[in-house]
């Protein structure tokens, strides 16, 4: 696989793949203002095929994920590289002076619940869905255990956004992008979304913004049913552990 860059040096490479790390990252362009195939440009990063692990990938992302990013025109107008979600989504926030708030406590309010997503929601519910959907056998003690994890933290969202209308309060934020495509497969982690009314009433209203649709539907047209056993090795198999330099 060949590292593609654009010869236009003021359109932002984006390394991904139709995931909900990566759907974040596309949500946030979408959400500044940027427009795929003129600002920006969505690269094909084809996890299950193994493009994750080529050598000129990991110079922009040494930890073999995706999404990574490249801007021309980083903070000193040179070029920059930058991997981790949250990560691009803190960049990105700086970058265009958007859904960060400018205030000291505005700004933790947000970023609290930015990490909440990293640290635990995204990982956890990464972990349902393996073990409930793609684990080659069924250990009832494993999906128990994260199903339940996952309920537990769509009450935590729900108790927040009882009186709240977004995540962090009452502007929207990076905070809702990086929540709300990890909760897009809610039947697959085994919640039933009624359970959560208030959540539900944020989900709905997040999944009808133009561009958060746009983000959502980037680079979907590539994606394949995970059922050959190379792609399974690829994402879960010996490949992911080798060491590489």
């Amino acid at each position: 696989m060949a590292i593609k860059k654009n010869i236009d040096s003021n359109v932002i490479d984006v390394y991904s793949w139709p995931t909900p790390n990566g759907h974040k990252v596309h949500i946030m362009l979408e959400e500044c203002g940027y427009r795929l195939g003129h600002d920006w440009v969505a690269h094909p990063i084809d996890i299950g095929a193994g493009d994750q692990f080529d050598k000129a990938f990991l110079k922009i992302s040494p930890n073999n994920k995706i999404p990574a990013l490249v801007d021309p025109r980083g903070p000193d107008g040179k070029p920059i590289s930058i991997f981790e979600s949250g990560a691009i989504l803190l960049y990105l926030a700086a970058k265009t002076g958007k859904f960060l708030p400018k205030t000291t406590r505005g700004k933790y309010e947000v970023l609290q619940w930015l990490m909440f997503q990293m640290g635990g929601l995204g990982p956890m519910l990464g972990q349902n869905h393996h073990f409930r959907i793609y684990a080659p056998e069924k250990i009832q003690y494993a999906v128990d255990r994260y199903t339940n994890e996952a309920k537990r933290l769509y009450g935590v969202l729900d108790t927040q956004l009882k009186d709240n209308m977004y995540i962090a309060g009452k502007t929207y934020s990076i905070a809702d992008m990086a929540i709300f495509p990890w909760t897009r497969n809610w039947k697959n982690q085994g919640i039933d979304i009624n359970d959560y009314p208030h959540f539900k009433r944020w989900f709905e209203m997040i999944g009808e913004r133009p561009a958060v649709k746009r983000g959502c539907e980037v680079l979907t047209a590539l994606r394949k049913p995970l059922h050959d056993d190379k792609a399974r090795e690829q994402l879960f198999g010996s490949t992911q552990y080798q060491r590489r330099k």
